[in-house]
């Protein structure tokens, strides 16, 4: 099991290490592929696509070097025979699932056929969460509403009994103000990570480390895999 669970993407020289060690070789000698679905969620996401891609926007993600870099879209999957795309993911060496809007991610990991996936890939790949792309594989997710999916979609995939709360005093969301998360976070019954977009969260078999060189905080104590 190797997650690297990001606000922001590869943001700083710790966070790049951890993905190498998670890696076990160069970036440059690793193929990926990005999951952009989230972002279909929030408004404007379209163009947020190609800047994540083109590495216009924010920290380092999809632009890092990646010795091949694919693209799997979740909601086109149930269309395509699964021999076509499963054998292509389970080769991969790193899966990295972008940000927007953790409900439509949930909804079309499940739809996809990914999620039920996961269990096995877990053991075999590194998983590169970016915002709700870390979310939804804990135990709380949000949602934009940007979409005709039922309000009671599930808004996570609650593979982890914790919570992240990314991009913690982010100037561009003032919700997400340490006040603010530290309330949101006293009412769930699960730990809460806060991250801002110099953090980011490990997860082996051997448990969770925060990764940082910034601010974040944990509300509630840290708990065994």
């Amino acid at each position: 099991m190797k997650l690297l669970l990001t606000s922001a993407g590869i943001s700083n020289k710790s966070i790049y290490n951890a993905l190498v060690d998670l890696l076990g070789k160069p970036i440059a000698e690793s193929n990926a592929l990005f999951v952009p679905t989230a972002i279909y969620g929030v408004a404007g996401g379209h163009d947020i696509i190609r800047k994540v891609i083109c590495g216009t926007l924010g920290d380092p993600f999809c632009e890092l070097g990646w010795k091949s870099l694919g693209l799997l879209e979740l909601a086109a999957l149930p269309t395509l025979k699964r021999e076509f795309w499963v054998d292509t993911v389970m080769k991969t060496d790193a899966l990295l699932v972008g940000g927007g809007d953790c409900q439509y991610l949930t909804y079309w990991m499940r739809q996809s056929g990914l999620a039920d996936m996961l269990p096995t890939l877990l053991e075999k790949i590194v998983y590169v969460g970016l915002s709700a792309g870390s979310m939804i594989m804990t135990s709380y997710g949000t949602t934009f509403g940007n979409h005709s999916l039922p309000a009671e979609t599930a808004k996570s995939l609650n593979l982890f009994d914790i919570a992240i709360h990314p991009h913690l005093d982010h100037e561009w969301f003032p919700e997400n103000a340490l006040a603010e998360l530290e309330k949101l976070a006293s009412t769930l019954s699960v730990p809460s990570y806060l991250l801002d977009d110099q953090s980011a969260i490990l997860v082996t078999h051997s448990g969770i480390k925060v990764v940082s060189e910034g601010k974040w905080r944990l509300i509630s104590k840290i708990i065994s895999l």
